[in-house]
């Protein structure tokens, strides 16, 4: 699969969500929830399969990672992630024990 680049956040949410990426994902404790099911998974659940950095140069609200994220079961979901001083230290702490695969 080869990844497309995106120009801002929300370009590569619709992106991977048209691509299969439906899932809403958010940080719940000690695992990454699916806000429609209820579903929760823990980082060895999970796979980061592609991830898109925003650097947000004429917007700090840009300043964001995009992680386009499977779960074992098949659920393929997306999460985003300021970075600096907006970060979510919660959520960036999990997705350090998420294990990586990029696909390009």
């Amino acid at each position: 699969m080869r990844v497309v680049p995106y120009s801002t956040v929300s370009e590569a949410v619709q992106g991977l969500k048209a691509r299969g990426f439906t899932a809403n994902l958010e940080v719940a404790g000690d695992s990454l929830r699916d806000v429609d099911s209820g579903k929760t998974f823990t980082a060895q659940q999970l796979m980061i399969v592609e991830h898109h950095r925003f650097e947000g140069a004429s917007d700090p609200d840009d300043m964001s990672v995009v992680y386009g994220i499977e779960a074992s079961d098949g659920t393929r979901g997306v999460v985003v992630d300021a970075y600096g001083v907006y970060a979510d230290p919660r959520l960036s702490e999990f997705l350090k024990n998420v294990k990586i695969r990029e696909e390009l």
